[in-house]
């Protein structure tokens, strides 16, 4: 299970001990074609090796911490991946992610990690989950206009049978306060029951006590991601999921019928249809807001790398807008707030647009990866500042 949340980002964050590596690979996952994977590593483990005596580091001072690291290459690692793989490994860190997305083969190795290829799984820039419910099976699903996959859903009973097994009614039903729907305009939800296709009262009370279980698997799984969940399942559950769900991101509308009937990938393409029109609203109203500001109130926006870095360290950014596969490498000066610039990467520079997104992030601001086409302004990168 890797699901990446804003504080687990941050934990990347803060206090890195320097060197700090980042690796990012395509993998392939079950198929033949597996073999690649530790082709791939041990390519990328030459380049670190290369970068780390370019920075006149010692393999054999590194080696008790890059020890992890090198000890993921198996054949049992390789054989259980996903789409991409990122690893980052200093002295004081270690941690690796298994993502639905395809990353370009990258090493960074800097006084921080490069965490911008990231930024796509833990910004709202289209990424979504569905929860699709029945009384005999349950699956979470993660994903984008054009993935899907499976999230692992160990310790989360996945069947009314499993989950009621042991299940003592007193200490598990209880009322939940009304959550606000994602797209329901900013109101809150009446905690109550209607629709549908149940049965008894005490079929409601076995169904509640089963989702509220399911609820607080899918909280603590969630943490504080803040990607829309939408539900899938026969009409008359809905309601009752809704009682007894916490996760504030959940959408008003969602999928009717059987999804056990369903593969991942056309619960995908239905689920599709409902939020696109939220994600389309969200970054056209963010150029918006940007143009807007830009003309009345020209000092709040920004264009400029040497202007962007140290708003978004200082937490000064409301929104960024930032090209994905594009770099700026450079290194910012913190005490004397000075950003310079480089044509080609330096030994100690950083990637500029990746701490832009970061510290825009995870110091609460809006991050929009997008295409270089898609910058407001025809800029390399763009923003709008609170203040």
């Amino acid at each position: 299970m890797d699901l990446l949340s804003r504080s687990q980002l941050k934990a990347l964050v803060d206090a890195p001990q320097s060197p700090c590596v980042s690796l990012y690979m395509p993998t392939v996952k079950m198929s033949a074609q597996t073999q690649q994977n530790p082709i791939r590593f041990r390519n990328l483990w030459g380049q670190i090796e290369d970068r780390l005596q370019e920075k006149g580091i010692r393999l054999a001072d590194a080696e008790s911490w890059l020890q992890p690291m090198q000890a993921l290459d198996t054949n049992d690692f390789w054989e259980h991946q996903d789409r991409g793989l990122a690893i980052f490994a200093s002295p004081n860190q270690f941690r690796y992610y298994r993502v639905p997305v395809e990353f370009e083969e990258l090493v960074v190795i800097g006084d921080e990690f490069h965490l911008k290829p990231l930024m796509p799984l833990v910004t709202n820039n289209g990424r979504f989950y569905i929860l699709a419910l029945s009384k005999h099976q349950v699956r979470l699903l993660e994903a984008t206009r054009d993935r899907v996959r499976d999230i692992d859903l160990e310790g989360i009973p996945t069947s009314i049978e499993e989950a009621l097994k042991y299940d003592t009614p007193q200490e598990d039903l209880q009322q939940h306060t009304a959550t606000p729907n994602v797209n329901a305009g900013g109101g809150d939800r009446p905690a109550m029951f209607h629709g549908q296709g149940v049965g008894t009262s005490d079929d409601k009370t076995e169904i509640l006590r089963f989702f509220q279980q399911v609820d607080r698997g899918i909280y603590d799984r969630l943490g504080d991601d803040t990607a829309p969940l939408i539900l899938a399942g026969v009409e008359y559950l809905h309601p009752i999921y809704k009682e007894a769900n916490s996760y504030p991101h959940i959408f008003h509308e969602g999928l009717t019928g059987n999804p056990d009937l369903e593969k991942p990938e056309e619960l995908r393409d239905r689920a599709w249809k409902i939020v696109e029109p939220y994600f389309q609203k969200s970054y056209h109203e963010a150029v918006q807001r940007y143009q807007e500001t830009s003309a009345n109130a020209p000092d709040r926006t920004f264009d400029r790398v040497e202007d962007i870095v140290p708003a978004a360290y200082y937490k000064r950014l409301d929104a960024l807008f930032v090209p994905l596969e594009k770099h700026c490498w450079g290194q910012f000066d913190s005490q004397q707030n000075r950003v310079e610039t480089h044509d080609e990467p330096q030994p100690d520079d950083t990637d500029l647009f990746d701490m832009a997104a970061v510290y825009t992030f995870i110091n609460g601001g809006e991050v929009y990866t997008v295409n270089e086409e898609e910058v407001p302004n025809e800029s390399q990168l763009a923003a709008i500042a609170r203040y």
